[in-house]
């Protein structure tokens, strides 16, 4: 699998090779098991149950960071945050940034295209109850690793969206850059930043889920502030 990534030349490469991928047994088991037996609103669909490659502009400038791709969203669409209520609340927000030509994202060939930024997971299936393992986080590594380094020429900031994205950003940082991460590493929370030198800029924001959106803890205004502070950052104002 190290190998299958470090072999991509390109994101296109990338992402067609990502969707073979069955390195882990628990998530091929988990992703294969949820598309056979499918959600009810949507037993007439056929659902993609394989890995999700990132989605975006190859030449970002933004990547967004999260956990790992929805059982019924990804999962079900084959696109990273599509079809689902955190897909409806960040790509809202993309679009409201300039970022994207359209609020919405619910399937595949819906039209959606990002401006300068690019979004992908830690963990490429979706995991049971949404919690990866930490061996599947590394097992999957090799595929993020790849990706950040093939963006390294244009990519300025990058977006984690929760505490795992955060920490799974410094082995990434480690991989493609060569960088060692500080030490001690700095605490996630939303709104939080850290800069290196000639490396992307790096900033915190709660994960877009339900229990985050639907309970208040995120805001359409935090997230709106926190692709704004992106943008000047990436140099995109």
């Amino acid at each position: 699998m190290v190998t299958h990534a470090a072999r991509a030349a390109d994101l296109t490469d990338l992402d067609a090779a990502v969707t073979y991928c069955s390195a882990c047994p628990r998530l091929v088991d988990w992703r294969s098991e949820v598309a056979r037996t499918k959600r009810a609103s949507f037993r007439d669909q056929e659902y993609w149950g394989r890995p999700v490659p990132g989605f975006g502009d190859p030449a970002a400038r933004i990547a967004i960071l999260g956990l790992a791709p929805a059982a019924h969203g990804g999962n079900r669409t084959g696109r990273i945050f599509t079809g689902d209520r955190s897909g409806d609340v960040l790509f809202a927000a993309l679009h409201r940034a300039g970022l994207a030509n359209q609020p919405t994202s619910v399937a595949a060939d819906d039209g959606l295209a990002l401006w300068r930024t690019r979004i992908f997971a830690a963990v490429r299936c979706a995991p049971p109850d949404n919690k990866p393992t930490p061996a599947e986080r590394d097992t999957c590594a090799p595929w993020l690793h790849r990706e950040v380094e093939l963006l390294r020429p244009t990519l300025r900031v990058v977006v984690a969206l929760g505490a795992f994205a955060w920490a799974a950003w410094w082995p990434a940082l480690r991989s493609a850059y060569g960088l060692r991460p500080p030490s001690p590493r700095p605490s996630f929370g939303h709104g939080a930043h850290w800069s290196g030198t000639a490396v992307p800029e790096l900033l915190g924001c709660y994960h877009v889920s339900q229990q985050n959106t639907f309970t208040g803890r995120l805001t359409p205004g935090m997230l709106d502030d926190v692709f704004a502070r992106a943008k000047r950052l990436a140099g995109l104002d």
